[in-house]
């Protein structure tokens, strides 16, 4: 017997039913574990250990084999005379400032009109027209077989506006060194404040010449930046939907 895909289509919801009211059953659980005392710091781990750490590949140039020169105190491809402090080894930690100031107002207003007609008729068709009519004498004009008729007339208007500031240090770690020598840098945070943890992570690829000599870096100078700032707790989980909310709102179709 084949099932077709129509009878697919509740078994598939069943199960991503299930598999929500699962995790929703751990959340629960974990939630219920921290009542009285709210979330808990997660251990210092390291950030490679994690699954959903991946390590960065991206376009390198040929590399180029450096020249010896042994009576010369410079060494072909050093990029500094005196050794510093600046973060270049894997572990390595420096500082990451962010200041963030954004603001934009988007306006849109679609305005589309469209009428289409279309008549097919069927007079002279190898002499077989006159075979329609014995099939359906009262219900059939070969002069107008098929018409077809078609206006639409949609309007919309839409109105985005948008401001965002976030400014910010925090350290991160140097996790990984490119072929060509930049640097793979991650950095988390997590601050408990009235049993409701803000977590802040942030990571991209710099180039070793633009950390300042303080050992710093703006976020500016970041490559493949990514930052995501948000919380955890008793407050977040109030603002929030339910998340039985959410799957009515995945699955209903209108």
């Amino acid at each position: 017997m084949k099932i077709s895909h129509l009878d697919k289509t509740p078994r598939l919801i069943t199960a991503l039913v299930l598999m929500a009211g699962l995790s929703a059953c751990t959340s629960t659980m974990s939630r219920l574990a921290e009542v009285g005392n709210g979330p808990e710091l997660t251990e210092i781990t390291n950030p490679t250990a994690q699954p959903e750490y991946r390590p960065v590949s991206m376009p390198m140039p040929t590399p180029e084999l450096a020249e010896e020169n042994p009576n010369s105190l410079w060494r072909a491809g050093a990029r500094a005379f005196f050794k510093d402090h600046r973060a270049k080894e894997i572990g390595d930690i420096l500082t990451v400032s962010m200041d963030f100031t954004d603001s934009a107002t988007l306006d849109n207003t679609t305005t589309r009109t469209r009428a289409d007609t279309e008549d097919t008729d069927v007079t002279n068709l190898l002499g077989l027209e006159a075979e329609f009519t014995k099939v359906l004498p009262q219900a059939l004009a070969n002069a107008s077989v098929m018409s077809f008729g078609n206006a639409m007339d949609t309007e919309g208007t839409g109105n985005i506006t948008r401001s965002e500031a976030l400014s910010l240090s925090m350290a991160a770690v140097v996790t990984q060194i490119l072929p060509n020598g930049n640097l793979v840098i991650m950095g988390r945070q997590e601050m408990l404040v009235n049993k409701e943890i803000r977590e802040l992570m942030v990571s991209g690829v710099v180039r070793p010449g633009d950390i300042e000599s303080d050992n710093t870096i703006a976020h500016t100078s970041i490559a493949e930046m990514r930052v995501a700032y948000g919380g955890r707790g008793t407050l977040s989980e109030l603002q929030k939907p339910r998340w039985g909310t959410q799957i009515w709102d995945i699955i209903f179709p209108f």
